[in-house]
């Protein structure tokens, strides 16, 4: 398997189911409440489905009645990327994989303490790894 960031497009669309492909590498955005993580609360860490890289752990998860698997910070600062999004006439932050640039959803500041963050993420673009433990930083 070749290095992710050199994928083609045609390689991705392959790889991914259309729903994949349109949310992970077009930055769309899944249905609310049609992803079976968002009220899931099985321990586990969930990994990018691009790259398998680990991206949330269950312990950083909450219910932020949105409809989107919501969780208060990565695994790590080094696990995702931000990027400004200025789509749909709003400013928003985009997140993505570092380890393959998959839209993952979007980071807004009305989250829970610690960090006051809601990281948005569209369920599609993860896989759980179930009683995995969080990985250190």
């Amino acid at each position: 398997m070749s290095d992710p960031l050199e994928r083609t497009d045609a390689e991705w669309q392959t790889l991914l189911t259309q729903e994949q492909y349109r949310v992970c590498r077009r930055g769309g955005t899944e249905p609310p409440f049609s992803s079976p993580y968002h009220d899931d609360h099985t321990p586990g860490l969930y990994r990018c489905l691009c790259c398998r890289a680990p991206l949330f752990h269950s312990e950083h998860k909450f219910d932020s009645g949105s409809g989107w698997p919501s969780y208060w910070q990565p695994v790590s600062s080094a696990a995702v990327t931000e990027h400004p999004d200025r789509s749909l006439g709003m400013e928003r932050t985009e997140v993505r994989c570092a380890g393959c640039a998959a839209h993952l959803g979007h980071v807004f500041p009305d989250g829970p303490p610690p960090t006051g963050l809601r990281y948005c993420i569209n369920g599609v673009c993860l896989e759980r790894e179930e009683n995995a433990p969080v990985p250190s930083a």
